[in-house]
């Protein structure tokens, strides 16, 4: 069994009213896969029309399964990245406070 890695996922989507409509169904989808632990982050810009997933996963091709899964997959392109470095404030230990 191949070890869990971590994946950048960039989505550029196209939006239309049946796109809006469809919104709250996908925010709980990605809900439940932050919950699970299978998306560490997720970031989305309406000024670009972007979005940013870093999942947790074995490999792309299990990616590309919880990305058709979305409701607005149909309004994607996107792009997989392997990361090589995954680290931020929130990976590390607390600072120690001293009295």
């Amino acid at each position: 069994m191949d070890s869990m890695k971590k994946f950048q996922v960039t989505i550029h989507f196209e939006m239309d009213d049946e796109f809006m409509s469809l919104v709250p169904s996908h925010r709980v989808y990605i809900d439940t896969l932050i919950e699970k632990g299978i998306i560490d982050q997720y970031v989305v810009s309406m000024e670009t029309q972007r979005v940013w997933i870093t999942f947790t996963a074995q490999d792309k091709t299990e990616i590309e399964e919880y990305l058709v899964k979305s409701p607005i997959h149909r309004y994607w392109t996107y792009e997989i990245d392997e990361l090589f470095i995954y680290d931020g404030q929130h990976y590390r230990l607390p600072a120690v406070q001293l009295n």
